[in-house]
C-alpha cells in the first residue's frame, strides 16, 4: 500500500499512448466537512476522478445531503418555470454567462443570495401572471357580455319595429298539429344574414302572437314569458338547438348570432369561435331547464335586463370597463416583460450554477460520512499521471474554504479491475469512438484505436478510390475542421452530430481516397496520363468493330495502373483480377496484424501460455494456407507468363488459376496438374503445409487447457491458494484518532477452476478461428466488389449524363453543358460521395469489427466516466 499526501513529491510520470489505456489508481480522500463542497467543486471543474458509491446499502432518501439536493431541485424547477414564461412571452433569451461567478469558488452566502433573487423574481412573475390571467378572464366575460347585450338589443329592436299581420289558417292549433310531422325538426327563419332562429312558443300561435309576447317582454310588461342569454362555442350551437327543442317540446324560441372574431380564452389552448344566443320560454320551470341544458354544454350565461334603457346603460358601462381593462392588461404585460427580461439576462448563469451545485451534492452523497471525525471519506478511480493535478486541486480547495486542515489523498492497492481511460484528442476521438462502439478495451489491453487511425481510412479508400471524389470529400472535411469552432452548433443537432464528430475521420478518408484514386488512375472515372504510358496503340486503329492490340514498350508505368488500360476493351478483366488479388493480400496482412497483437496482450497480462499455445499455432495455421496463397499471388504477378525464348517459344505455361490451386490443395493433396504448376516441388510443399495446418488444430484445442489443468493441480497439491487482496478504510467509530487502513485477504475458492468450462471455451475458439480464417479472408473481397461498383457507377454517370452534352452541337450546347454538368455534379455528390461513401464506411467498419478485432480484442472493459461539470451540463442540455 502506498500513501501520498498532496505535499509529497511523486516519481516521474509515465508516458501516455493511445496504444494502451492509462494506468489507473484507486485513491482515497479524507475530506474535512467544511472543505468537502469546495473540494468536489474543484474536482468537478477538472474532471479527473470517477467516484465510487460507498453507500450502496443506503437508499437515496436516507443519504446525508438529500435535503440539499431537493433544495437545488426546487430552485431548478423555479428556473424552468421562469424559462417557460420567457419563451411564452417571446422575450429574447440571452446566452450571457458570468464566467467569474460560474467558475469561482462560491460560498454558501453567494448561493443564498442567488436563491433569494430567484425566489423574488419567481414571486413577482407569479403575481403578475396570476393577475394577468384573472384580468384576461374578466376581459373575456366583458367581451361576451358586450356581444350578448348587442344581440338582445338588436333582436328586441327588430321585433318592436315589425308591422302586425293577420294570421292565416295555418296559425290554428289543429292545423299546426296536423302539419307537425311534415315540418322539419329544426325549422329556421332567417331574419338577417347573421341571425338565425328556431322554434315557436306554441304551435297554435302565429308569428304575430309570438312577436307580441316578445314585444311585451321588451316593454317590461309582467307576462309569464322570460329569456336566458349567453355565449357558447360555435360548434355546439346546433347541439344546443336540438337538445332544447326536444327537452322543451318546442315551447321555446332561440335566436343566435355568430361572433366574427375568435375569443382568446386563457382556459383554452387556442382562440375559440363562439356564438351569442337568446332563448325565450314560458314559465320558470322551462327557463330553469333551458339554463341547465346550456350550462351542461359549456355555455356561459349572462343576465340582461328587459328594459332597453337599462341595457343601454349596461352596454356603455361594459365598453368603458373594457377600455380600462385593456390599459391595465397592457401595463401588466409591460411589467411582466420587463421582469422576464431581467431574468433572461441571468438565467443561463443561474442554470449553470444550480446544476453544478446539485451535481456536487449528488457526489457528496456517494461519500462515507464519519460523524465522530467530522469528515467525509471518498474513493474513486483516476489516471495515475493525473494524481499531481488532483493534489493541486485539493490544495486550492483548502485555500478557497479558508481551512487549515488539508484533504489527504491515499493511493490504494487493489485487485479490482479499473475502468478504462484512453486519453484522446480532437483528432483521435472519432476513431476511438468507432472502437468503443464495438467494445471498450479492458484496462491494459491493446487498443485497436491506434491502428484504426490508419487502417480504417485506408480500407475505405480501397473501396472508394477516386482522385476527384476523394478531393471533394477532403474539401468538405477540411472546411469542417478549419471552421470547427464556428460550426460547433452542429454537435448539438442530432442529425449533424455524426458528421461533425467524425470530421477528422472523413478528412483522412478523403486523403486516402485521393491516394488510392491516383494508384487506380481514376479521376471522375477518367484516366490521367501523369507519366508516359508503357503501351502504345497502333497508328492505324482500323474501322469500327475492329479489335487492335496495344504494343508493350520497354518501360513500365512507374506508379499505379497504366492509363492505356482505361481505353482497352479488356480493362474490366484486368482491373477485376488486379483488385481481387489485392484484396486478398491486404486482407491477410490485416488479419496477421490482428493475430500478432496477441503477443503484447499476453506479455502485459503475463500470460505467456497464450503466446506459445495460441498465437504460434494460429499464425502457423494462417500462413500455411493463406500465407501460401499470398506467395502464389506475388509469384504470379512477378512472372512474365508470355515471355518467349530465343526460338520464339513460350517459356511458361498459361497462367494458372489460384482458386483452383487452393481448392485442389485440400481435395487432392500431393498432386498438381501439369498445366497449373507454378514451380518445381509445388505438390510436396502443398502437402507439407496442409499437414502443418492440421497439426495446429489439436495444438490450439488441447495444449493450453491441459497445461492450465496441470498448473492448477500442482497449486492445489502444494496447499496454496491464489490470494487477492484489496484495501479499504474502516470508518467505524472505535475511538481512534484517525481512520484505520485495513487490508483484507480473500481466499479464492478451490472450485473456481472448471476444466470442463475451459475446454468448452477453447473448443469454441478453435473452431471459430479455423472457420473464420476462411470466411474472413473471403470477406475482404468486398474491397474488390465495392471498388468495382464505385468505378462502374462513376463511368455510367459520366458517359450517360455529362458526356453527351459535350458531343452536342449548335447554339444550345453551352446551356446543355451547364445543365448536364449541374445534374452530373449533384448526382455525383449525392450518390457516389453520399450513398457510396456511406456504404464503403459501413463495410470498412465491418472489416474492423469482425475480421480484425476478433483476432485479439476482448472489448469487455468499462469506460472511465469521471465526475465532470462539463458532462453534467452537456447531459442537462441534451435533456432540455
Amino acid at each position: 500500500m502506498s500513501s501520498r499526501g498532496w505535499g509529497q513529491q511523486r516519481p516521474r510520470l509515465k508516458k501516455t499512448s493511445i496504444f494502451r489505456s492509462e494506468v489507473m489508481s484507486l485513491v482515497q480522500l479524507y475530506i474535512p466537512s467544511d472543505v468537502a463542497r469546495y473540494t468536489v467543486s474543484q474536482l468537478g471543474e477538472m474532471g479527473l476522478i470517477q467516484f465510487r458509491d460507498l453507500n450502496q446499502d443506503v437508499s437515496a432518501f436516507q443519504r446525508s445531503f438529500v435535503t440539499d439536493v431537493r433544495r437545488f431541485d426546487e430552485i431548478e424547477r423555479k428556473l424552468r418555470y421562469l424559462q417557460s414564461k420567457i419563451v411564452e412571452s417571446d422575450v429574447d433569451l440571452y446566452d450571457f454567462l458570468d464566467d467569474e461567478f460560474v467558475t469561482a469558488a462560491r460560498g454558501p452566502r453567494d448561493i443564498d443570495e442567488m436563491e433569494e433573487r430567484i425566489n423574488a423574481h419567481e414571486s413577482r412573475v407569479l403575481r403578475l401572471t396570476a393577475a394577468y390571467k384573472e384580468m384576461q378572464l374578466k376581459h373575456v366575460e366583458l367581451i361576451e357580455n358586450k356581444h350578448v347585450l348587442e344581440e338582445v338589443s338588436s333582436l328586441f329592436t327588430e321585433i318592436s319595429g315589425r308591422q302586425p299581420t293577420t294570421p292565416g289558417p295555418a296559425a290554428g292549433r289543429s292545423g299546426a298539429a296536423g302539419q307537425l310531422d311534415s315540418v322539419p325538426l329544426l325549422g329556421r327563419s332567417d331574419t338577417v344574414s347573421s341571425r338565425r332562429s328556431i322554434g315557436s312558443m306554441d304551435a297554435a300561435r302565429g308569428e304575430l302572437g309570438f312577436d307580441a309576447e316578445i314585444g311585451a317582454v321588451a316593454a317590461g310588461r309582467d307576462i309569464n314569458v322570460g329569456f336566458i342569454t349567453g355565449v357558447i362555442a360555435r360548434d355546439r350551437i346546433s347541439t344546443l338547438e336540438r337538445v332544447l327543442w326536444r327537452s322543451l317540446r318546442g315551447n321555446m324560441f332561440l335566436n343566435y348570432v355568430d361572433i366574427e372574431e375568435p375569443i382568446d380564452d386563457p382556459r383554452q389552448e387556442e382562440p375559440v369561435y363562439k356564438s351569442a344566443f337568446i332563448v325565450f320560454a314560458h314559465g320558470e320551470t322551462l327557463r330553469d331547464r333551458a339554463t341547465k341544458i346550456a350550462e351542461s354544454l359549456g355555455a356561459t350565461l349572462y343576465h340582461v335586463d328587459a328594459s332597453a334603457e337599462q341595457r343601454q346603460e349596461e352596454l356603455i358601462d361594459t365598453m368603458s370597463r373594457l377600455d380600462d381593462l385593456h390599459h391595465i392588461l397592457e401595463n401588466n404585460r409591460v411589467a411582466r416583460i420587463n421582469e422576464l427580461t431581467a431574468v433572461s439576462e441571468q438565467i443561463n448563469t443561474w442554470f449553470t450554477v444550480v446544476r453544478k451545485e446539485k451535481a456536487i451534492y449528488h457526489v457528496l452523497n456517494l461519500f462515507n460520512y464519519d460523524t465522530s471525525r467530522n469528515s467525509l471519506i471518498a474513493e474513486g478511480w483516476c489516471a495515475t499521471n493525473d494524481i499531481p493535478a488532483i493534489q493541486s486541486a485539493l490544495h486550492l480547495a483548502t485555500e478557497d474554504a479558508g481551512s487549515n486542515v488539508p484533504t489527504v489523498l491515499q493511493e490504494l492497492r487493489t485487485t479490482k479491475e479499473p475502468p478504462t481511460f484512453v486519453r484522446t484528442n480532437r483528432f483521435t476521438e472519432g476513431f476511438q469512438n468507432i472502437v468503443d462502439a464495438y467494445g471498450v478495451p479492458k484496462a491494459g489491453e491493446v487498443n485497436p484505436g491506434l491502428f484504426t487511425v490508419i487502417t480504417f481510412p485506408f480500407l475505405f479508400a480501397l473501396m472508394f478510390g477516386d482522385l476527384g471524389h476523394g478531393f471533394l470529400m477532403t474539401l468538405c472535411a477540411a472546411l469542417l475542421c478549419y471552421y470547427e469552432k464556428r460550426l460547433a452548433w452542429m454537435a448539438k443537432d442530432e442529425s449533424l452530430r455524426m458528421f461533425y464528430s467524425g470530421r477528422y475521420i472523413v478528412l483522412l478518408m478523403g486523403i486516402f481516397s485521393m491516394f488510392t484514386g491516383f494508384l487506380y488512375n481514376d479521376i471522375f472515372s477518367r484516366a490521367m496520363s501523369t507519366f508516359a504510358s508503357g503501351w502504345r496503340w497502333p497508328s492505324d486503329a482500323g474501322g469500327e468493330g475492329v479489335v487492335v492490340e496495344a504494343t508493350k514498350l520497354a518501360h513500365t508505368y512507374p506508379i499505379g495502373i497504366d492509363p492505356a488500360w482505361h481505353h482497352a476493351s479488356n480493362s474490366l478483366l484486368f482491373t477485376n483480377s488486379y483488385k481481387m488479388k489485392m484484396s486478398i493480400v491486404l486482407g491477410v496482412i490485416h488479419m496477421t496484424l490482428g493475430i500478432c497483437l496477441q503477443v503484447p496482450n499476453a506479455l502485459h497480462f503475463k500470460k505467456r501460455i497464450n503466446i506459445l499455445h495460441v498465437f504460434v499455432p494460429q499464425i502457423i495455421f494462417l500462413f500455411s494456407i493463406f500465407g501460401y496463397l499470398l506467395f502464389a499471388i506475388i509469384l504470379k504477378w512477378s512472372t512474365d507468363w508470355y515471355a518467349r525464348d530465343a526460338s520464339g517459344e513460350l517459356t511458361h505455361i498459361s497462367p494458372p488459376s489460384l482458386l483452383n490451386m487452393l481448392i485442389y490443395m485440400f481435395l487432392r493433396p500431393g498432386s498438381v496438374n501439369e498445366s497449373e504448376r507454378m514451380f518445381s516441388g509445388q505438390a510436396a510443399l502443398q502437402t507439407l503445409l496442409l499437414l502443418v495446418a492440421l497439426v495446429c488444430v489439436p495444438w490450439m484445442l488441447l495444449v493450453k487447457p491441459l497445461i492450465m489443468r496441470q498448473e492448477h493441480n500442482k497449486i492445489i497439491s502444494e496447499g496454496y491458494g491464489r490470494i487477492s487482496s484489496h484495501v479499504r478504510v474502516s470508518t467505524e467509530a472505535d475511538g481512534m484518532a484517525g481512520a484505520v487502513i485495513v487490508a483484507e485477504q480473500e481466499e479464492m475458492q478451490a472450485d473456481d477452476f472448471d476444466f470442463a468450462e475451459i475446454m468448452i471455451n477453447q473448443t469454441i475458439h478453435t473452431i471459430e478461428f479455423c472457420l473464420n480464417s476462411i470466411s474472413n479472408t473471403a470477406s475482404y473481397l468486398r474491397l474488390w466488389a465495392l471498388s468495382l461498383a464505385h468505378a462502374q457507377l462513376s463511368e455510367v454517370l459520366w458517359s450517360m449524363i455529362f458526356l453527351p452534352t459535350l458531343k452536342m452541337s449548335g447554339s444550345f450546347q453551352p446551356v446543355a453543358i451547364m445543365f448536364g454538368f449541374a445534374v452530373w455534379f449533384v448526382l455525383t455528390f449525392g450518390i457516389l460521395i453520399g450513398m457510396e461513401g456511406l456504404s464503403a464506411f459501413l463495410h470498412a467498419l465491418r472489416l474492423h469489427w469482425v475480421e480484425f478485432n476478433n483476432k485479439f480484442y476482448d472489448g469487455t472493459g468499462v469506460k472511465f466516466e469521471p465526475f465532470s461539470f462539463r458532462a453534467v451540463l452537456d447531459e442537462a442540455e441534451e435533456q432540455a
